[in-house]
């Protein structure tokens, strides 16, 4: 056996036995520091490309993952404790694209007032963190996006958020927003609370 395929083997026992996804370091910490473990999670990447399990990077962290063509294959049907509101999705698009971003630039952008409740149900989701404070007069606390986040979206990075045009043509864009962009009055116009879908503030 090479010493390539044994760091391989390695890091794939660390990694198929770990319960969360894990960054070099940690893999490090228990193959030890000798080995490659780049050119080893390399390896891997292209020896379960195409499988039935896979090795994915998400942000900076690897893990394996059934591949996405099969999960329909080992979901089961439940009920949802609690689906994300209209708030919650604006204010996690928000944090998502400008992050870091503060609850007044979050207001700012959606153009309403957010309650706490809204960035809590984000947190309590994994998908949304404190990310320290903007240095300005009250020193407001800022919100990023979480390894959680990228995890459940299938997303490698922040890179991979689809752009304005891909939102169109996917139309996931709301027609009363784009008629508002084609004539120029969006700016300043303010979206009612009450059309949140489900209330989670």
């Amino acid at each position: 056996m090479t010493p390539e395929d044994a760091a391989s083997r390695a890091v794939e026992a660390v990694l198929f036995a770990s319960e969360h996804p894990m960054n070099l370091d940690e893999i490090r910490a228990h193959v030890g520091s000798e080995m490659d473990v780049r050119a080893a999670l390399a390896a891997l990447e292209a020896l379960y490309a195409g499988r039935g399990v896979e090795l994915v990077r998400r942000g900076d962290r690897w893990h394996f993952q059934t591949a996405a063509d099969l999960a329909h294959l080992l979901r089961r049907n439940r009920e949802e404790s609690r689906k994300l509101s209209r708030a919650g999705i604006e204010t996690l698009a928000i944090i998502a694209y400008h992050e870091p971003v503060t609850r007044a630039e979050i207001e700012a952008i959606r153009g309403v007032q957010i309650s706490k409740g809204t960035i809590d149900v984000l947190m309590e989701a994994g998908w949304v963190r404190p990310a320290g404070r903007r240095e300005v007069p009250g020193r407001p606390l800022m919100y990023a996006t979480t390894g959680g986040f990228l995890t459940h979206f299938g997303l490698s990075s922040r890179r991979d958020l689809p752009g304005i045009d891909d939102l169109k043509a996917a139309g996931l864009l709301d027609p009363v927003d784009l008629a508002f962009e084609a004539l120029g009055e969006n700016e300043g116009a303010e979206e009612p609370e009450s059309e949140t879908v489900i209330d989670d503030e």
